[in-house]
């Protein structure tokens, strides 16, 4: 496994693997990686011959009260993991790589796609995020790219980016994977103090909960709304953030079940907020 710091290098190294008949996966990351990114790379791994992971804290989907500074990091322990999965590239660049003195250019998906849900309450986080994930795109040129379904919004504005930005890239959702007792992984996690940690369980139980409702036959949203936030609420910690179901594809709001529906929710547990999401198919 190599570990580069430059685009150059990144691109001599991709264009080498191509010379040589293999495709390419991509992996991008924020570091501090837990078994929820190493089942990307994985993935990557089977479907492709030549796997890239990008660690990069990209400053610029935080908003100016969040978590940028504090965000955790340890890059040494993330090439140990990469390493014991088979990853062979890691593009670990500083910001100014990224973007250097008088960067000013964006990418920016807007309509209602990037207006709700997490955008709703962080108004700039996604222009950052499909800015970065195009530079990266641009750098690497992956074959296929394989993001968390954790994140379900940044998987939708991300394959709404690449359809109509015309990128050649195949992107590939993948489960969500959680801790033993429900709980999704995240590096934010590891925020939480031992009692919001137990309370964050609320989280997988609420969907849970709505999951048994639905096999029931309970179709309706303002219901099933009702019962995920009422499950919630049982946590004294919990502040919920938002709670909707929305269509999978475009994220806009709908009052009854349809074909493929998604149900996502954010909640604080004192200083941390946390995601999670169901993904419901009745095709």
């Amino acid at each position: 496994m190599t570990v580069v710091k430059t685009i150059n290098e990144v691109r001599q190294f991709v264009k080498e693997a191509r010379l040589k008949g293999m495709t390419i996966g991509f992996v991008p990351t924020m570091g501090f990686l837990h078994e929820g990114h190493l089942s990307l790379m994985r993935e990557a791994k089977t479907q492709t011959d030549y796997v890239v992971v990008s660690i990069f804290v990209n400053p610029t989907q935080f908003g100016p009260t969040e978590d940028l500074a504090t965000y955790p990091r340890d890059l040494a322990r993330d090439q140990t993991l990469c390493e014991s999965v088979g990853v062979d590239l890691i593009f670990a660049p500083e910001v100014e790589e990224m973007y250097p003195s008088g960067y000013s250019t964006i990418v920016d998906c807007e309509g209602p796609i990037t207006k709700q849900l997490c955008g709703a309450s962080r108004p700039t986080h996604f222009k950052g995020v499909t800015s970065v994930v195009a530079k990266l795109f641009n750098i690497v040129l992956p074959d296929k790219a394989f993001f968390g379904q954790k994140d379900a919004q940044q998987v939708a504005v991300i394959e709404k980016m690449v359809k109509e930005l015309n990128f050649d890239v195949e992107i590939v959702p993948c489960p969500i994977v959680r801790e033993e007792d429900g709980l999704a992984m995240s590096s934010r996690n590891t925020y939480l103090d031992a009692e919001a940690r137990r309370q964050a369980l609320v989280l997988s139980q609420s969907l849970n909960a709505a999951k048994a409702s639905i096999d029931a036959g309970v179709t309706r949203v303002s219901e099933l709304i009702s019962l995920i936030r009422e499950t919630i609420q049982k946590a004294t910690l919990a502040e919920i953030d938002y709670v909707q179901i929305v269509d999978a594809t475009t994220l806009l709001a709908i009052d009854e079940l349809n074909d493929d529906t998604l149900i996502a929710l954010a909640v604080k547990f004192e200083k941390t907020r946390l995601i999670d999401n169901l993904r419901i198919r009745r095709r």
